[in-house]
């Protein structure tokens, strides 16, 4: 039986790290060897960022929550509290969405969370 080369195989391999690395800087975008370490890089930054993304937006929604309180004068702890216990289930993605574009709203939701303290 004849023997089967790897050429096809590790060509198409190595084109596939080359268009990954496609718009870096110097050789890195060229050359296989340090393609290969700026992708492999480039994929770990882009795992943490998926993580801090989430962070980043759950502080920005804390913060507009925050801000929007203090206007209705309680405090963000006192308001979540008051949520909880008067049976509001809205997340705070949702509450700060309220806060920006439905201020009557909002200042609803903060009497209803002060009277259930």
């Amino acid at each position: 039986m004849a023997r089967i080369k790897g050429a096809m195989m590790t060509r198409k391999r190595r084109n596939k790290t080359l268009k990954l690395a496609k718009g870096y800087w110097g050789s890195k975008s060229k050359h296989f060897k340090m393609a290969k370490q700026a992708v492999m890089k480039s994929g770990n930054y882009a795992y943490v960022g998926r993580k801090q993304k989430k962070r980043e937006f759950r502080q920005l929604w804390i913060t507009r929550i925050s801000a929007a309180c203090k206007m209705n004068g309680i405090n963000y702890s006192q308001f979540m509290n008051g949520c909880k216990k008067a049976g509001i289930t809205l997340n705070r993605k949702m509450l700060s969405e309220i806060a920006i574009h439905d201020a009557a709203g909002f200042t609803a939701i903060v009497e209803q969370a002060k009277a259930a303290l």
